[in-house]
């Protein structure tokens, strides 16, 4: 058992998402997301956050929360539902100085235990994690998949584990995911996996 695990039980209401970039105006273009400006955008990720995740859920953010400074964040945050654990995302590390009070803990990376199901979280996707071969789950963001187009490091996912799923908000609707959601994307993903 490693004493840096965090360990939730069933009935725990968990969510995973990330790369939401609040205050970005340039990831509407980088990522063709659907919104006519920045405000839209902003708007939308709130609504999408509150109408999935309760006052006493769980949120674990992998990376690349938001641009601006800490009152930036703060008004973010007062408006986001749930307890939220923040792993750092490379766009995070700018404002990360600012101590940012509402948030349950922020990390580089963490390691969870959902009913008995180990889960490394990471800003970014790894082809070697602690565990990949030991039914470990690797939750990452940063590559901003969609249905519609894919990041620079689109071809080089074909190499990713059944084990492993992007939880950013490009991914997934741009909306929280729960960890329901996500058990049942792995055992698909495992399903469909072509093994040699």
């Amino acid at each position: 058992m490693n004493r840096d695990t965090l360990f939730f039980e069933k009935g725990e209401r968990l969510f995973f998402t990330g790369d939401q970039h609040w205050h970005h105006a340039r990831i509407i273009e980088y990522c063709q997301r659907p919104f006519a400006n920045v405000d839209e955008m902003d708007e939308k990720l709130i609504t999408n956050w509150n109408n999935v995740v309760g006052d006493d859920d769980i949120v674990f953010h992998l990376g690349d929360f938001a641009k601006g400074g800490s009152s930036e964040w703060s008004r973010l945050l007062k408006r986001l539902k749930g307890k939220i654990y923040l792993i750092l995302g490379n766009h995070d590390l700018k404002t990360i100085g600012a101590g940012f009070s509402r948030l349950e803990g922020i990390a580089m990376q963490m390691i969870i235990n959902v009913e008995g199901q180990i889960i490394y979280l990471n800003h970014y996707p790894f082809l070697c994690y602690g565990g990949a071969y030991r039914n470990t789950w690797q939750l990452f963001a940063h590559v901003h998949t969609c249905p519609t187009q894919a990041g620079k490091d689109f071809s080089r996912l074909s190499m990713l584990f059944p084990s492993q799923y992007d939880v950013g908000v490009d991914n997934n609707n741009f909306t929280p995911v729960s960890y329901e959601q996500i058990k049942a994307i792995i055992r698909m993903q495992f399903e469909n996996a072509k093994f040699i």
